[in-house]
Order: C-alpha cells, then structure tokens, then sequence
C-alpha cells in the first residue's frame, strides 16, 4: 500500500525529468563534500592553525556521521516522509556548509563537518528512494539509476579538481560556499517537483535497534578511521572495533524479536541484494583508497601541485561520464551480472597500470591510460551496482535499501583507505631505510593498487558464482516498486 495516490503520481510523471536534475545535482554536491577538503588541507592548516591529528577530523567527522546516521536516517525517511526528511537533511547540510566556510578556529570546522555529514546521510537515503519511486518502468529506471551513479561518481573525482581550482585561485573557504546555491535552489523548487510518500501503513520506530545499529555503524566508522592514522595494534583503534562487534551481534538479537524492526533480517537475506552490496563494500574499498594514493603520489612522488593534480583528474571525470552512458545501454542489452563482471574486470586492468606509474613517467605515458581505463570500469559499475543493490525493494523500504547501499559504501571506502594506505605506508617505510625515497614510495604505491586490484578481482568472482547468468535486466528491477 502506498501514501501517494494514484492521481498525485500521474500529475508528477511529467516533472519527473526536473526532480531527477534536482536530485542529481545535490548529491553531486554530497559525494564532492567527501574528499573536497583534500588538496585544501594544508591551507586549512595554516590559515586555522591545525595540529597535524586535529586535521585529520576535518575529513574524519564527515565520514563518522555520514557513514554512522545513514541506516537510521533512511529508515526514518521512510516512516516520516521521504521528501520531509530529504529537504531537512539539505537544509542542515547548507547551513553547516556556511558554518565552515565561515569558521574561525578548528573546532569549528570539525563541527560544521559533523553536522554535513549528518545532513548527508538524511538527504543521500531519501533522494535515491524517490528516484527508485519516480521512475517504475525497467527501462527508465535503469536509465535514472545510471544517471544517479554516475553523478555521484563524477562528484567523487571532480571534488579533488574543484578543491584545487578554489584553493588555488581564491580561498579554501569557497569549497563549502559553493553548496549554498545548490542547496537552496533543492529547498526551493523540489516541493513543487516530488510529492510526499511514507510507508502506507502505521509503524514506529525501532528504537533500541536505531541505538544499537547506529552505535554500531559509528563505532566501526570511527574504529577504522583510526587505524589508518594509528596502525591495527593500537588499542584506541581496535577498541572502538571491538565495540562494533558487539553492538552488532546485539542489533542482530535485538532486529530478531522486534516486530517492527529497523533492518528485517528478510530484507538482507534477499541474495541477489546480499550479493550487490557484498560487491558495493570491495569496489568501495579500492576506488576510495586509489583516489586517495594517487592524489598523494601525484603531488608527493611525481611533483604536481594542488591545482595541476586537481586538474590531472579531469580525463578520469570524462572516463566516468563515458561509462555512466554505457552503462544503462550494457545493463538492458547484457543483464545486471554480466555487465557487473566486465566492468570490475575494466576497472581491474586500469588499476593494474596506474600501479605501473614510476617517478619518472610521464603524465600522458604513465597516468593517463590508466587513469582512463579505471574510470570507464567505474562508470560502468556505479548505476550497475545501485540497480542491483536496491533489487526487490518497495515503496514500503525503498530508503532502507537506499540506506544500506550508502553504508556499505561508506564503510566499505573507510576500510580501503585504513588498510590499503597503512600497508602502502608499511611497505614504503620498510624499504626508505635501503633505497631512494622516491622509489620506496612508488613500491608501496604500486602495492596498494595491487591489492585493490585484486579486490574487484574478487569481486567479479563473487557476482559471477553467486549470481551466474540466469539474471535477466527485468528480474533484478522488475520488483523494485511494487
């Protein structure tokens, strides 16, 4: 049962076009919040006087609420409103993007990261559950979910060619205050575009299962965080892990004897979304931790600064755009699987030669074609996997779905960046002592695109043996909105 009626829905297909613009656009402007601040660290540094730990939460407090608040948010959008609770989180995300624009001292910049990061984990659920309710149709849908990941691809690498063409033309601050006009112009015109829609019938909240799994999500988010600054042996990090644990074999518990649980346990017994999401958390993994280690090797091996490594990034934002176009076209003609596995398959060449990269190299010898051919597979692989990843679900979940797929998400991009940067940090240290530093960093570089190669590797493998080939495009989204 659905709370939009039958006359509503027909009156918004023909504004569906504009609300998906809208949409797009501001979780563009969430996905670039993630990394935005890495080129401009050192001039937040320097302008606020950050002590080297206190900058790190700077990029920390935005990924530990968004990563923590997503799964309660999404759900809460679904039994409040989904358009209620979109426009709240933008209007929260605004006002914290004005607040670190205009902060004045480290504390203050760390808050206003936290409450973006809240404002994004309620505005990301909500708008990919109207967007999955917009569009019914296999086609169109297919067509919106892969417009959807592209953008937020494309918001993922152009946010390090924004952060370096702002701090290097006018100021860090600007990084934030671009997402003023973005968010007003959602608050303003997606109330006349997207009618209201909840779940049709009267629940309540789960609350000692939204206590339990935001504790735990928090924990694990947090935990993660730091053991890429302090190492897997150091007890403040492994605590906060440990702690997650626990909180989750208790919301398992607590969701098993609830009558209206947050997270139906059926709900992550669904295979074929069991599965995507499994792929989702290691294609996270190894994008988040190879954007990071290569902006790093560009500027601190290969010499770029700020504004030419960010604007090194802009063939990447055209390969992605280019997969986000094939990517509809290869999921209708080939099938979600099929075209899952060769765009992992993609993506794993790619990262096999950025691996390559010497000190020597060349920008258009040595990073291009691989920064090229990781982009295509990635393009590729972003609607694909939203599209598989929100398999089955209704107008009853369409947020829960949404929310899970951005935990993982996250989730899967704090694990990556944690493990693969301190084994490329170890591998580097191991071998400075007996060899150039330049080499020593290009060896652990080289070793940590290995391993996330492998990853997606890995994750090809799983879709195709879980998964296999039976899966036609209309099995997997044919029962997204019922």
């Amino acid at each position: 049962m659905t709370s939009v009626s039958t006359a509503t829905t027909t009156n918004v297909v023909g504004r569906r076009g504009p609300a998906l613009v809208v949409l797009c656009c501001v979780q563009f402007m969430l996905v670039l919040d993630d990394n935005v601040v890495s080129v401009a660290l050192p001039s937040m540094r320097d302008d606020l006087g950050f002590s080297t730990a206190g900058l790190a939460w700077v990029v920390n407090a935005y990924f530990l609420a968004f990563g923590g608040l997503l799964l309660l948010f999404g759900r809460m959008a679904d039994l409040l409103g989904r358009r209620r609770v979109f426009l709240t989180g933008v209007a929260l995300f605004g006002a914290a993007s004005l607040v670190c624009g205009l902060a004045r001292e480290p504390w203050q910049l760390v808050t206003g990261r936290f409450i973006q990061g809240a404002g994004a984990a309620m505005a990301g659920p909500a708008a990919l559950a109207l967007i999955a309710l917009l569009f019914p149709g296999t086609e169109e849908r297919t067509k919106a979910f892969g417009i959807w990941g592209g953008i937020a691809g494309l918001g993922g690498t152009t946010g390090l060619v924004i952060s370096g063409a702002l701090t290097g033309l006018a100021s860090w601050r600007w990084i934030f205050l671009i997402n003023l006009p973005v968010a007003l112009a959602a608050l303003v015109l997606l109330p006349r575009l997207v009618p209201e829609s909840r779940t049709g019938r009267a629940v309540r909240l789960d609350v000692p299962g939204a206590l339990l799994g935001t504790g735990a999500l928090v924990s694990l988010v947090y935990g993660l965080l730091r053991t890429g600054e302090l190492g897997w042996g150091d007890t403040t990090a492994v605590g906060p892990l440990v702690l997650a644990v626990f909180l989750a074999v208790a919301f398992v518990a607590v969701e098993a004897r609830t009558a209206e649980p947050l997270v139906p346990l059926s709900f992550l017994r669904f295979r074929f979304r069991a599965v995507a999401n499994g792929a989702t958390l290691l294609f996270s993994a190894a994008m988040y931790a190879m954007a990071f280690l290569l902006m790093v090797h560009l500027q601190t091996v290969l010499g770029y600064r700020p504004l030419m490594a960010g604007l090194a990034y802009l063939p990447y934002c055209a390969g992605i755009l280019t997969g986000m176009w094939l990517s509809s076209r290869a999921v209708i003609r080939l099938g979600v699987c099929p075209a899952l596995v060769i765009s992992f398959l993609i993506s794993v060449a790619g990262l096999l030669l950025l691996s390559g990269v010497a000190p020597d190299d060349g920008y258009a010898s040595g990073v291009l074609p691989g920064m090229l051919v990781t982009s295509l597979g990635c393009g590729l692989s972003l609607p694909a996997l939203t599209v598989a990843a929100l398999t089955g679900t209704t107008e009853e979940n369409a947020g829960l779905g949404s929310a899970v797929l951005s935990s993982v998400q996250q989730v899967g991009g704090a694990v990556g960046v944690a493990v693969l940067v301190a084994l490329a940090t170890r591998r580097s240290d191991a071998l400075a002592s007996q060899d150039d530093p330049l080499h020593a960093a290009t060896e652990g570089f080289s070793l940590a695109l290995t391993v996330a190669a492998v990853l997606l590797t890995l994750g090809a493998v799983l879709i195709a043996t879980l998964l296999g080939k039976n899966h036609r495009p209309e099995d997997a989204l044919g029962s997204v909105v019922k």
